[in-house]
């Protein structure tokens, strides 16, 4: 019989052979930072790409531990940028603004001013994301030593290259530690943007993945139609509003936060230009137009962009058939008042009774009550001899109820009134009886 040979056992698994615990913890650490990164829409990420994009310097304000310098370190890891982190509280201001090196010959060389190790391997990257942390604990001669930094990218004789961005981050005051108001002057050459946490990003970035960062993407079609619409705009409200061309506050901690000057007017011209070649939404834009000129002319200012994207009034009237409204009341009430002022201005038959069709279409499409004031106003335009077109009749029926609803509401709104007033006698009189009453016992 032939002899049986026993098989061969199979191998042993390789477990890895770890030299201590802490080679075992460092295994667990690993598995811990170990995250992966998905598209998610962001408003505040998205903002903040944008004003890298356009290479503004931006600073990030926000409680301690709320996420600022993760988001910056992963925005460097996803545009491939090298990260250089400086903390300003702990320079001085000569770090800033080189430090005094003499040589052979002062009298005929000067003095050269050597910058910091930091900017040098910078310049030697040729790109990088400068990340200042902890900006608010900088004291004012830090600050002021940054200002040429921030605004000229340069540190003593050194200059940053086009390739170097620039973010900051920031702990309100009251947060931070030992913590300054930024200067003004400082303030005015940032984008500010309040860093938030959202509960979703966070709970599954503890889950292992993060939103990405990416760099918007510009329509090269657009270009010169954004830079067109975002001088068109900025000029406009200027133009009108003359006194938000340079408005400092007087609260010392408005004055470290966004406020309007020529240097942040343009720097919301150029995010306006950068979010519109990239189609950004309204939020986004709202964002950094209000962290750049402050909340009231950043206000007026989207307002403004609002009315600019509204229809051209002459274009409805020529062709109401084929007309577009805004869906949103306020710009729809705009565009309507418009259509009648155009027909004030210009008053013909036929204006009139492309007006009344654009009307009937807008009752038909929205809230039938924006068309009341209107329709009232274009009613007294009317000529002796024009005639009553059958679209107002369609109207009428939505005008009388729009009137009966404003008389009901009237007359409940005072009957509302009447009963607080009665109530408000009978307790005056309660008041007066129980007055009388102790007066009667202390008569007594």
């Amino acid at each position: 019989m032939p002899t049986r040979v026993p098989s061969a056992a199979p191998p042993t698994p390789t477990v890895p052979v770890h030299d201590s615990q802490l080679d075992v913890a460092g295994a667990l650490l690993t598995l811990l930072r170990d995250a992966t990164t998905e598209p998610r829409p962001d408003t505040q990420l998205e903002a903040l790409t944008l004003a890298v994009a356009a290479d503004l310097p931006v600073v990030l304000w926000g409680e301690p531990g709320i996420g600022k310098t993760a988001a910056l370190t992963q925005l460097a890891e996803s545009l491939d940028l090298p990260l250089t982190t400086v903390i300003a509280s702990v320079h001085e201001p000569s770090d800033f603004s080189g430090l005094p090196v003499i040589g052979d010959d002062p009298a005929e060389q000067g003095v050269p001013m050597a910058p910091p190790d930091w900017a040098v391997r910078l310049v030697r990257a040729g790109r990088g994301l400068l990340f200042l942390d902890e900006l608010s604990t900088a004291p004012p001669a830090v600050q002021a030593a940054l200002l040429r930094l921030v605004l000229e990218r340069r540190i003593g004789a050194l200059r940053l290259p086009p390739g170097v961005r620039i973010v900051a981050a920031a702990n309100p005051r009251s947060s931070a530690a030992d913590g300054w108001e930024l200067s003004p002057p400082l303030a005015n050459r940032f984008v500010h943007l309040r860093w938030t946490h959202d509960h979703e990003v966070v709970v599954r970035g503890l889950g292992g993945t993060w939103p990405r960062a990416t760099l918007p993407r510009l329509d090269p079609e657009k270009l010169p139609e954004a830079v067109a619409f975002a001088r068109r705009a900025v000029c406009a409200l200027l133009s009108a509003r003359p006194a938000l061309v340079h408005r400092i506050p007087t609260d010392e901690a408005r004055r470290g936060g966004p406020w309007p000057s020529p240097r942040s007017w343009d720097m919301a011209l150029c995010l306006i230009a950068f979010a519109t070649a990239a189609g950004s939404s309204r939020d986004v834009l709202s964002l950094l137009v209000r962290g750049t000129v402050g909340d009231g002319p950043g206000l007026e200012l989207l307002a403004g962009l609002d009315r600019m994207d509204l229809p051209d009034p002459e274009l409805l009237l020529a062709d109401p058939a084929a007309a577009v409204l805004p869906q949103r009341g306020d710009l729809r009430q705009a565009v309507l008042d418009g259509v009648v002022e155009a027909v004030r201005g210009r008053p013909e038959k036929t204006r009139w009774d492309a007006a009344w069709a654009l009307l009937v279409r807008a009752a038909e499409s929205g809230a039938p009550d924006l068309v009341v004031v209107p329709a009232t106003t274009l009613a007294g335009l009317r000529q002796e001899d024009w005639d009553v077109p059958a679209s107002i009749e369609r109207l009428a029926a939505v005008v009388n109820l729009s009137r009966r609803a404003d008389r009901a509401a009237d007359r409940a709104a005072d009957r509302a009134a009447d009963r607080a007033a009665d109530r408000a006698a009978d307790r005056a009189a309660g008041r007066a009886a129980g007055r009388g009453t102790v007066a009667t016992k202390a008569g007594r």
